[in-house]
């Protein structure tokens, strides 16, 4: 079976704090974590820049409880996008964006999650969680998604932190369970600090109240974690190969086109 994974801790700019948080998350069972990189287009323009390696954050991880291995460490970049043009960056080439081993977004009206769902090449689409959802969930962006490998984010940290946003939280959560049927589901934390972080079995059951099956709880904090590392790895390969094969196809558009001017001139 896939170890446990928590998909999302913010990366502030304290490296004590994030330490702590490891240490912590490697304490509770979980043997990779991802440091999240967040973007919000609407606060300020921002570039998009490197990740920092964790060997060079952390000079030595933390054990996972119960295990000889040390944890993993991975980079995630999340875009919170409010309009169609914030989602050209994840178009581009980026060298930057290839960098990250995760790339999620958060979108925030229905034809963003639209967009999301069947066009962005991304491992994540975050669900929110803290406020009403402003569009209902629809079967066929959702679908497309699950059959591109995509998967959907829940948080529970602010279901701990709020009796108003756990209403919110279940609530979505429920709306998008009824439409996806528990497949492709993620549960992260977004912990800030090490008493916010749970043990990956009461996340589990945490999944429960999302109306998850046990089983799907159980795969929201493990397999499903480690597929959508396996999807970034994958789309992280498949840039370069896009990119080198785009090139020879000019070419041979190039090459096609000649012929027909020369004709032209000729003819002339």
């Amino acid at each position: 079976m896939a170890g446990f994974a928590d998909l999302n801790l913010p990366q502030g700019p304290d490296k004590k704090s994030l330490q702590s948080l490891l240490e912590a998350a490697a304490h509770l069972g979980y043997s990779a974590v991802a440091l999240n990189h967040v973007i919000d287009f609407k606060e300020k323009k921002q570039e998009i820049v490197k990740p920092v390696s964790p060997s060079e954050l952390f000079p030595s991880l933390p054990i996972v409880q119960g295990t000889s291995k040390r944890i993993k460490v991975l980079t995630r970049l999340t875009l919170v996008v409010s309009d169609p043009s914030h989602c050209n960056l994840l178009r581009s080439t980026s060298a930057n964006v290839r960098l990250y081993d995760i790339i999620a977004v958060f979108p925030k009206t229905e034809k963003l999650f639209h967009i999301a769902c069947t066009t962005l090449d991304v491992d994540l689409v975050c669900i929110n969680v803290t406020e009403k959802l402003p569009f209902y969930f629809r079967r066929p962006p959702v679908n497309m998604a699950i059959d591109r490998g995509i998967y959907f984010e829940l948080l529970y940290t602010p279901a701990i932190k709020d009796s108003t946003m756990r209403r919110y939280t279940i609530s979505n959560a429920i709306s998008l369970m009824q439409i996806c049927k528990g497949k492709n589901i993620v549960i992260s934390s977004a912990a800030e600090r090490p008493l916010e972080l749970r043990g990956p079995y009461d996340v589990a059951n945490l999944g429960l109240l999302f109306g998850l099956s046990e089983s799907e709880a159980k795969a929201a904090v493990s397999t499903n974690c480690r597929a959508t590392m396996l999807h970034g790895e994958t789309r992280k390969s498949a840039c370069g190969v896009v990119y080198t094969v785009k090139k020879p196809r000019k070419v041979e558009e190039e090459e096609t086109t000649l012929p027909a001017c020369k004709k032209a001139k000729t003819q002339a």
